[in-house]
């Protein structure tokens, strides 16, 4: 009989799933015109899959490959791949609003590098550099980045190289194979200078290294995935080295079936991108033609016959007491395995024990909390059925849409098992928060506050999500920032984030665009040459739009225009001190404050006579200069340099007087 062995870590990664699951709910909850679409597109291939193309295209979201070919305010779904900054800037100027599926693991290699291109570092990205991967992620460094795909290619780098070997940093395409990765990085740094990141996902590292021990011990390999992914061609080619005979198959037409007849032991192996349905179908048909059909029905109905006989978990059960001890209580449930209630399962006030309670031959009912049918017993608990009435509370929350209190007990795989009262419940890792969460250990032993959104009391099953809770207050504090504020209010903000064109402000809840033309009244190349991430600054409401959730907030605007004020701080014959900011052939200008500049003509930078400025001044250089003209109809002022160095005699003559003065005391 032929077996078919799948894998460990086949199919959907969590990224990819992640973004499929976007699509979909976005999808379901979108409404469709008469050509069946919804208003959702992805900019390329949301992953590399035609079959999840084909599938998402039915759902009414199609693919554009520009952003510039999506009508306007469109929703564009940001594929798992990633993409570059200007990606995100552009969509923002076509008024387009994206939903951001990249990959977290993806994400933080862009958070990596445009970190270490705002130090001034080198970058260095091993991968491909036409897959979509690595051009978004060179799209946040700049596209400055270096980029090596082979030993090769590491090997005329490190010959050729000038880059400051200390001041270089190194990140990987998620779907790299490992060796592949660590012989590059011995080429280009073998004195270990480098700071070497290690961004290769593990679930690719797992996924390869399942591909390789299954490859090892089958006579024939097949490979499912699009011929388009990454990561798919690294598992072919893994399986091929340890295999002589590897297939690599998109989906079940290029399977040929009588090809794998002399074939003992068939693995399967699937790219990130490879839905779980396109595996099912390759696996359930190579089972169908090479199982023996009638051991696989007497297997089968073995295994029915034994679910007749014993209880499954879940259940509720009763039987008679058999024997009672200190520790547990043995009850006869009638069928072939006792069942055992061990003391922890059983609610007892203090003092209690359970010979005082139970006595042989009492009718006892509990819940079944696991079923084996060897040589064990049936697990049982009275604690479980006690819980009913906390399931009816539970059950009533989701009805209601209520909130409970919940306390995590531990973590498990995909997020963390959380008590209410007698009953636990799951929360998975994407309900933990409003943010990514990486660990879910960090929340071990607190109380949280969730909605209920899934319960099944029959089966004892309840799904538990934070999130929603915390997206409600954040929509209740959103709403009340939104009903609290307006148009040419001042209100204190945090500035967040900073981008090319201004700042993004947090006014309580809210985060609110300061385009750099409204930080200052004077020039600036970027925000950053006044604030600070975290810095604390009042700000007025230029404009607003709930419906889209855009405020506009302006800085400058909360301290007078300096022409306004301009006799309250400044006189003619004056003296000043400036910055040089401008240099032309008739003068320079000189900045007082932001916003306010003055002309000092080319006659009256120095007594003599000033063939070339720039031999005299520079730009940022500070200069004491005297207000010979202010023309406030046309905003103009007119400076002196040199009526400050006339001055300077005065002053020292004065100076000179007052020592002379002082010795004869």
């Amino acid at each position: 009989m032929t077996e078919v062995i799948t894998s460990p870590n086949a199919g959907f990664c969590f990224g990819v799933r992640k973004a499929i699951d976007l699509a979909v709910e976005a999808a379901k909850n979108a409404e469709k015109d008469e050509q069946g679409r919804c208003g959702i597109y992805t900019c390329g291939m949301l992953i590399h899959n035609k079959r999840v193309e084909q599938d998402l295209a039915g759902m009414g979201i199609f693919k554009v490959d520009d952003l510039s070919e999506a009508p306007a305010g469109a929703k564009i779904i940001v594929r798992s791949h990633g993409e570059p900054k200007r990606f995100y800037d552009k969509a923002e100027e076509l008024g387009l609003e994206l939903m951001d599926a990249t990959c977290p693991f993806v994400k933080r290699i862009h958070d990596l590098v445009h970190s270490a291109r705002e130090e001034g570092k080198n970058v260095i990205i091993v991968g491909d550099p036409g897959h979509p991967e690595v051009i978004g992620i060179s799209g946040w460094c700049e596209d400055e980045a270096v980029i090596l795909s082979s030993v090769e290619e590491a090997k005329a780098y490190a010959e050729s190289r000038v880059d400051a070997v200390s001041e270089t940093v190194v990140v990987s395409q998620t779907t790299m194979r490992n060796e592949v990765f660590d012989e590059i990085v011995r080429t280009i740094d073998p004195d270990g200078k480098m700071d070497i990141k290690n961004t290769i996902c593990n679930a690719t590292a797992e996924r390869q290294q399942g591909c390789a021990e299954t490859a090892k011990k089958v006579d024939a390999m097949v490979v499912i995935g699009d011929r388009a992914s990454s990561n798919t061609k690294k598992l072919y080619e893994i399986a091929s080295k340890y295999c002589k005979n590897t297939f690599f198959v998109e989906n079940l037409s290029d399977l040929s079936l009588k090809e794998f007849e002399k074939y003992n032991r068939i693995g399967v192996a699937a790219g990130a991108s490879t839905p779980d349905y396109a595996i099912k179908e390759v696996t359930s048909s190579m089972s169908e033609k090479f199982t023996d059909e009638g051991l696989t029905m007497a297997d089968f109905m073995g295994e029915i016959e034994k679910s007749l006989r014993l209880p499954k978990g879940g259940e509720l059960v009763t039987g008679k007491v058999h024997q009672v001890t200190d520790k547990e209580i043995i009850v006869n449930l009638g069928c072939k395995k006792d069942g055992i209630i061990p003391l922890d399962e059983i609610s007892l006030e203090e003092g209690q024990t359970l010979t005082e309670l139970f006595k042989e031959g009492d009718e006892i009912q509990a819940k079944v909390l696991k079923t084996d049918d060897g040589d064990g017993t049936i697990l049982l608990s009275k604690k479980k059925l006690e819980a009913t009435e906390h399931w009816e509370e539970i059950n009533r929350a989701y009805e209601n849409k209520e909130l409970i209190d919940v306390e995590v007990i531990r973590q498990v795989n995909g997020g963390v098992i959380a008590l209410y009262k007698e009953v636990s419940g799951f929360i998975p890792l994407s309900q933990l928060s409003d943010r990514f969460v990486e660990d879910s250990s960090e929340f071990v032993g607190q109380t949280l506050t969730v909605k209920v959104s899934r319960v099944d009391p029959r089966r004892g099953k309840a799904v538990f999500s934070h999130k929603a809770y915390l997206n409600e207050e954040r929509q209740k504090a959103l709403e009340k920032v939104w009903a609290n504020i307006n148009v040419g209010d001042i209100v204190e903000g945090t500035v967040m984030r900073f981008t090319d064109y201004g700042a993004f402000v947090d006014i309580g809840g809210i985060d609110g665009l300061l385009h750099i033309s409204e930080i200052s009244w004077g020039k600036l190349k970027h925000p950053k040459e006044v604030l600070e991430i975290g810095q604390k600054i009042n700000v007025k409401i230029l404009s607003m739009n709930e419906e889209k959730g855009k405020i506009s907030l302006g800085l400058k605007q909360t301290i007078p225009e300096p022409w306004t004020v301009i006799d309250e701080n400044y006189s003619v014959g004056q003296v000043v001190e400036g910055k040089v900011v401008q240099i032309k052939e008739y003068g320079c200008f000189v900045e007082l404050e932001p916003g306010l500049d003055g002309l000092v003509h080319i006659s009256e930078i120095k007594n003599e006579r000033v063939a070339d400025i720039n031999e005299e001044l520079s730009v940022g250089e500070k200069v004491n200069a005297k207000i010979l003209e202010i023309d406030k109809e046309r905003k103009r002022i007119s400076l002196s340099i040199k009526e400050t160095l006339n001055m300077e005699p005065a002053a020292e003559e004065a100076d000179a007087a007052e020592e002379e003065a002082a010795d004869e005391e």
